[in-house]
């Protein structure tokens, strides 16, 4: 789902009141987390975090106008979505989530290629996305996106 919102603020304020706490704790360990250099921002009508054209000027391939994403997180219907477009362009990082995200969450891992569904938000690996938020610094990202692009 997109809100119509500005800032991750406004973002937090427009979703249902359920989600709001778990919503601020991952953006909260994101923002601890994350290498210096992404920006945080509304992309896609989710709170977003973008390798700024200041980092990276050709911006994102699809739109160039666009700085070029790496991480979302939003509220959907039915789930809370966390975004990473590392684990989407990299298999070995998804392989590291996957067994990862098996040892320390008791249900099954639900997950497309970028979006992991975080249903329960009592069982939301907080720490573990804290780790994963550390592991690509934006000029890796950089490296791994123009690597899939020549592909």
């Amino acid at each position: 789902m997109q809100y119509k919102v500005n800032t991750p603020e406004e973002y937090i304020e427009s979703i249902p009141e359920e989600r709001r706490a778990p919503i601020e704790k991952l953006r909260a360990v994101i923002n601890e987390n994350l290498p210096s250099g992404f920006e945080e921002c509304i992309s896609y009508g989710m709170i977003g975090w973008v390798v700024p054209h200041s980092i990276y000027p050709a911006g994102y391939h699809c739109d160039p106008k666009l700085p070029l994403p790496f991480l979302s997180i939003a509220s959907q219907k039915n789930f809370i979505g966390f975004y990473h477009m590392g684990i989407y362009a990299d298999h070995q990082l998804t392989q590291w989530f996957q067994e990862e995200y098996a040892k320390v969450v008791p249900t099954k891992l639900d997950m497309g290629k970028s979006c992991i569904r975080l249903k329960k938000p009592e069982h939301i690996p907080y720490d573990l996305i804290g780790e994963l938020c550390t592991l690509i610094t934006p000029e890796k990202w950089i490296e791994v996106y123009e690597g899939n692009l020549k592909r």
